[in-house]
């Protein structure tokens, strides 16, 4: 008997009262939830005690894996001296003060100011309202177009949302007007017959000059784009990309902003993912690894420029008019302080450069399968793309929901992967062993297998 079918249970309590986010409710009808009690290391243990390694890190932010005691300890230490607080009116907590002279110091900017909030949502919704702020103040009220790219994620807000280019979004009436979605950049699925990738790149960027040309540049407040489309399904720019579009928006004055929810601190092997790539943007949207998923938290990192406008608006109305009650939340904020500190000097970023040629090597292995279309991997994070048919790339019915399949069948087996469209993604926290490592693809080579056997192909 299921544990959702005995009406008392954990599973069954969960689906009663719950609204699960981006969840195949029949796929949950049929399962069940798995409720977790614990973690330890990279495994989490559901109330039953079964264990699993889990590859995507929570939702990819969990990077210092589950029981760590530095953070904990961190958040004891702040929870006893001064367990919550806000910045508006002047006051601030000491550890809001030290985590944004932090940020600045590790981001690619010489000087610059710091917003900090609770979500790359919230982050992103703010940038959006920064620009339209400073653009009003300047003498520039009509410049407000956001452009992003279809396929990325910026998150749930109504703002956040209208700049992702997803099209679940359209069940809610999104999105708003005056938000562009330009091509997305994968190569793999889009490209001409016979296009390289520096054409590609060349195309894209040309569609982005043809788009300010003829939206009209001093319509257009700013760019956002994340260095590697993450919930878009692991999806590295194509060569050439970011100097080609970096240029165009140079020429035109339209700020480019990182959204590094995913990329920064660490999974791309560098601190942010606009090093691994080569561009310096105007501002960076950072939060997940910030804390190592510890504490909800994010920052609008914004370069001097950026800065400098914003502060000269917030002079000219007296004040910056936007916060939230959270904002440089002071345990928040020691948390962030100590998981900076992990990343970069507690040996966490040097084990994912460790790593990563091993897990490049092991998610390669999977190019020969018979139904793998495409292999990617930047830095510790990939995806395999399943297709019914190699040669013409063609993907399985939709009806099969063919990464569930496997996200399942891998659950079964003990491990944790993310279906993601015809896609499964991978994650994994920053402290694996090598033999975790091993573990990890020998589960979800099985899993695949399994999920596959019963399909007729």
């Amino acid at each position: 008997m299921k544990y959702v079918e005995q009406a008392n249970s954990w599973e069954a309590r969960a689906i009663r009262n719950t609204l699960f986010p981006f969840t195949d409710l029949e796929i949950l009808s049929r399962r069940g939830a798995a409720v977790l009690e614990r973690g330890e290391g990279p495994y989490v243990f559901d109330v039953h005690g079964r264990k699993f390694l889990d590859a995507n890190s929570g939702l990819w932010n969990m990077v210092a894996g589950f029981g760590n005691s530095a953070l904990a300890e961190a958040a004891t230490r702040q929870f006893e001296r001064l367990p919550g607080y806000h910045s508006f009116f002047g006051r601030i907590p000491d550890q809001a003060v030290a985590l944004g002279e932090k940020l600045i110091e590790v981001s690619p900017f010489e000087a610059g100011k710091v917003f900090l909030c609770s979500s790359g949502s919230e982050a992103n919704d703010t940038m959006v309202k920064i620009l339209w702020l400073a653009n009003g103040f300047e003498g520039f009220p009509h410049r407000r177009k956001i452009l992003t790219r279809s396929g990325g994620y910026h998150g749930v807000t109504a703002v956040a949302a209208s700049m992702t280019g997803k099209p679940y979004n359209r069940h809610f009436g999104l999105p708003l007007d005056g938000f562009i979605h330009l091509s997305c950049p994968h190569y793999w699925r889009f490209a001409e017959p016979g296009e390289s990738e520096r054409e590609f790149s060349r195309r894209l960027a040309d569609e982005l000059k043809d788009v300010i040309r003829r939206e009209g540049a001093e319509t257009i407040a700013g760019f956002f784009a994340e260095p590697v489309l993450g919930a878009g399904g692991v999806i590295p720019p194509p060569e050439g990309y970011f100097k080609l579009v970096a240029a165009i928006l140079s020429e035109f004055e339209i700020p480019l902003i990182a959204d590094e929810v995913i990329c920064g601190f660490g999974r791309t092997g560098r601190i942010w993912g606009c090093e691994s790539y080569g561009f310096k943007p105007d501002a960076i949207i950072s939060s997940k690894n910030l804390t190592c998923g510890y504490f909800p938290l994010a920052a609008v990192i914004l370069g001097d420029s950026l800065a400098n406008r914003v502060q000269a608006a917030s002079e000219g109305s007296d004040e910056f008019p936007h916060g939230f009650t959270a904002s440089g939340h002071p345990v928040g904020c020691a948390v962030a302080l100590e998981a900076i500190d992990l990343i970069l000097n507690g040996g966490l970023l040097s084990n994912v450069k460790r790593l990563s040629p091993q897990f490049n090597q092991r998610m390669h292995e999977f190019a020969a399968h018979r139904h793998v279309g495409e292999v990617r991997v930047a830095g510790f994070m990939g995806a395999l793309e399943l297709v019914a048919d190699k040669e013409t790339r063609e993907s399985f019915p939709s009806e099969l929901k063919i990464s569930e399949r496997i996200a399942g069948a891998c659950e079964d087996r003990g491990l944790i992967c993310r279906p993601l469209g015809d896609s499964v993604i991978l994650c994994p926290p920053f402290i694996l062993s090598d033999l975790q490592l091993d573990e990890l693809f020998d589960k979800l080579s099985l899993g695949i297998e399994d999920a596959l056997s019963g399909i007729q192909t």
